[in-house]
């Protein structure tokens, strides 16, 4: 399904449905709408505080299903501004909470519980979600709001691929630079023009990321020169400006021409700003060792590669996890001599890292947890066995 279009329809149907002009009001999550003969758009907990009437306008509201919305919805509806009500949800209600509305307008549910990214990815916006799965140490109000929107996606039988350092151009943003609702925040990489210290990274909004959102970084870096290129030759068409036919075509290409250059100014900066990265952290030659420890066979020279990365004083403190938990997961049961080693060097190295860390990982998703074979170790096994027992029984026949 993709996801943006699915979203964009919810609110198309909610808003054509109803004539006329109208409110519409909105928690905090529910966003990313269309102008569809919108008067006003408020959010609930602020609309709670008015007392004006708006007996001309419908409220149209958006809400998630929470104990707060249905809270602030009883008390809006005891006393209502409206001249109609109508109750869209973006999942399912509660049994008790279909009850405490039972007197209310029309309700109805559309499932858009999250925030698309693009037509593939979502998002929940729920920060350190990884606290939710302590018990021990969360409040059962806040617990209970997390189950209700919990996605469980159980990496067991792969904890490798979210470890290793990515190189296609979204995901290099989102690790290195950070991405929020498709908006990067540049404030913090050097001196920028303000209209370029956030900028937007949408596949919805930009054809050139669109086209490239999935490339490797390599080919981003010459796919961007040719964009410049590009522009070069629309920024030298602009000053041969010599009739007023030439200045007629100037102002109406003016729009497309500021846009193109705010887009070649953001890849740019980007691109500049994570090679830069990658070259301090020296990420090369770190992806190569995750490499070899995600794909290749060699303890040896494994242990040797990861030892040599801890002592580099180059290597940041979150790649020299990464590669101690990748070693531990592919050699856990081969060195434990070795793997102790590391846990003592990684702790002498990082300030940050938190001892039991990689040994909790494994209890959670070490060999003994996986039933998938992750590294074709069990079926070479499988095929040494077989072999052996092909020659026994060769043996015993000839």
């Amino acid at each position: 399904m993709v996801l943006v279009s699915a979203v964009r329809d919810y609110i198309n149907r909610m808003l054509q449905d109803i004539s006329g002009m109208k409110v519409l009001i909105l928690d905090s999550q529910t966003s990313e709408l269309l102008q569809k003969e919108v008067f006003l758009v408020e959010l609930i907990d602020s609309i709670s505080k008015s007392k004006e009437s708006m007996s001309h306008l419908k409220a149209v509201y958006f809400l998630r299903p929470t104990s707060e919305n249905i809270q602030h919805m009883r008390r809006q509806l005891s006393n209502p501004r409206f001249g109609e009500y109508h109750l869209f949800f973006s999942n399912m209600l509660k049994d008790t909470q279909i009850h405490l509305l039972a007197d209310s307008d029309e309700q109805e549910e559309f499932y858009a519980d999250f925030v698309a990214i693009d037509p593939c990815h979502f998002t929940l916006n729920m920060p350190s979600n990884h606290h939710y799965m302590l018990p021990a140490v969360m409040d059962p109000s806040s617990l209970q709001q997390f189950c209700d929107r919990t996605v469980d996606v159980d990496r067991r039988d792969d904890p490798v691929t979210p470890l290793l350092n990515q190189w296609t151009y979204q995901a290099m943003v989102h690790e290195l630079i950070g991405i929020q609702d498709n908006k990067v925040d540049l404030r913090g990489i050097g001196k920028l023009p303000k209209d370029q210290q956030e900028v937007v990274l949408s596949s919805e909004q930009d054809a050139f990321f669109k086209a490239n959102m999935y490339e490797n970084f390599g080919d981003i870096g010459m796919n961007i020169k040719r964009m410049v290129d590009d522009f070069q030759q629309v920024a030298k068409s602009n000053q041969n400006i010599q009739t007023i036919e030439d200045m007629a075509k100037f102002v109406d290409n003016y729009p497309e021409y500021r846009k193109m250059h705010g887009n070649v100014s953001k890849h740019v900066t980007l691109v500049t700003e994570m090679s830069k990265i990658v070259e301090e952290r020296k990420l090369m030659m770190v992806s190569e060792t995750e490499q070899e420890l995600a794909c290749n066979g060699g303890q040896v020279a494994a242990f040797e590669a990861v030892t040599n990365l801890l002592n580099n004083e180059s290597i940041s403190d979150i790649d020299r996890l990464r590669l101690v938990i990748l070693y531990a997961l592919r050699y856990e049961k081969e060195s434990p001599v070795q793997l102790m080693q590391l846990f003592n060097k990684l702790a002498s190295r990082s300030a940050k890292y938190k001892p039991g860390l990689v040994q909790f990982l494994l209890k959670q998703a070490g060999v003994d947890k996986r039933t998938g074979d992750l590294y074709g170790n069990r079926d070479l096994l499988n095929i040494a066995r077989n072999m052996a027992r092909g020659l026994k029984v060769g043996c015993k026949m000839f």
